[in-house]
């Protein structure tokens, strides 16, 4: 935080996806605690010239070069600062402009932002959960040695981060991560066969983003979350579970070793956990809709069909073996999700692809972070080549 303000700064890296969209509301709705000093994007410019004007960031960035002409004539009558390039979302994320980065750039795109920032010893709100599955160890050790918090945006992360408050010195004997079940809850591989695009993005309780919908729906999203809860909370492979729990009001709980379980409950809203990060450790009062718990006769939980969902099956193997085959996963279920989204393959083919990309790129146990780089790019080719995109 600047020192002549009690304002937090934020850089909102995202601003126009899902996540994004609603943490640039939460910070305009507390004008006295926030400040927007950057908002990028990749090509949704519309909605990034309007958040600008609204707001009046200090600096925006546009990662599609091809829209920097747009926005410098839509923003030419205000102070903004305008860059382009993927490059550029890298050099303002190590700027002394900002003190919280709301990492929301979804996907592997969001790694290299992220970690320039821990770097420049900013705070972190992530809610790019790829960015610790392809290289976790990389990012907590980073953020350990320059004293850099980062604070989960997830709902579910979010969720044991609050379960956790207080209990620095009592230890976890298992967290479980709660899951909706998505749109095919009980549904069986005959009905997933045919299902479309349109089908699979139509959540049941949350409003997301194309690629996040879809990786629920596929169940890689809580394998995504897995892999994420083991590098954010230190945990062990096997202190992590999963439960499917339809009603989506207990976003996640921790067991502890005495056998007391804290749940953390709300209605399903991400601004509750954008705002949690932006503003820890205080709560701010807010007029978001209250669960009232008259409105629900039974919470219900039951194990994930890991048969029919196989991807959350490849992802407990990718988190059990470690090193680069998270890594490896993360690539080829981006490629994947983007073919299906343009009905290039079909809903289980998903699957196949992540399976045989897993299969057939080299394991490294303990990757540095160019190799890491190289086994995502590794990984998309061989998925894009089975896909024949």
């Amino acid at each position: 935080m600047s020192a002549t303000s009690l304002v937090k700064r934020i850089a909102v890296f995202g601003s126009t996806g899902s996540i994004g969209i609603q943490a640039v509301e939460v910070i305009a709705a507390n004008p006295d605690k926030f400040s927007v000093e950057v908002l990028t994007c990749n090509s949704n410019t519309d909605i990034l010239i309007q958040q600008s004007i609204k707001l009046n960031p200090n600096v925006v960035v546009v990662g599609d070069e091809s829209r920097y002409a747009e926005v410098k004539d839509a923003l030419s009558g205000t102070d903004v600062k305008i860059f382009a390039g993927e490059k550029a979302l890298a050099e303002v994320a190590a700027m002394d402009i900002y003190d919280v980065m709301l990492a929301g750039i979804v996907g592997y795109a969001g790694l290299k932002p992220t970690l320039t920032a821990i770097e420049a010893g900013k705070a972190i709100a992530l809610a790019n959960k790829e960015t610790l599955v392809v290289a976790g160890d990389i990012i907590m050790q980073v953020a350990k040695e320059k004293g850099v918090p980062v604070i989960p945006v997830d709902s579910e992360h979010s969720a044991i981060f609050q379960c956790l408050v207080g209990e620095g010195n009592n230890n976890i004997e298992k967290i479980i991560l709660t899951a909706s079940g998505g749109p095919f809850l009980g549904r069986k591989t005959n009905y997933l066969v045919n299902v479309k695009r349109e089908h699979a993005l139509q959540h049941p309780n949350w409003t997301m983003g194309a690629k996040i919908s879809i990786d629920s729906a596929t169940l890689m999203n809580k394998g995504l979350e897995m892999i994420e809860a083991k590098w954010l909370f230190d945990l062990q492979p096997d202190q992590i579970q999963v439960l499917i729990h339809p009603q989506s009001i207990i976003h996640s709980m921790v067991q502890f070793e005495d056998g007391s379980i804290k749940a953390q409950m709300g209605v399903p809203d991400m601004r509750l956990p954008i705002q949690y990060a932006l503003a820890f450790p205080k709560r701010i009062k807010n007029h978001y809709p209250r669960c009232d718990f008259k409105k629900y006769s039974s919470l219900t939980f039951e194990e994930p069909d890991y048969r029919t969902f196989h991807n959350l099956t490849l992802a407990i193997e990718a988190m059990n073996r470690g090193g680069n085959l998270p890594c490896i996963m993360n690539a080829a279920n981006e490629i994947a999700v983007y073919a299906f989204l343009r009905n290039k393959i079909g809903f289980l083919d998903m699957t196949d692809v992540i399976e045989k990309t897993m299969e057939k790129v080299s394991f490294l146990q303990k990757p540095t972070l160019e190799e890491y780089y190289e086994s995502d790019g590794e990984a998309r080719s061989h998925a894009a080549d089975i896909i024949k995109l």
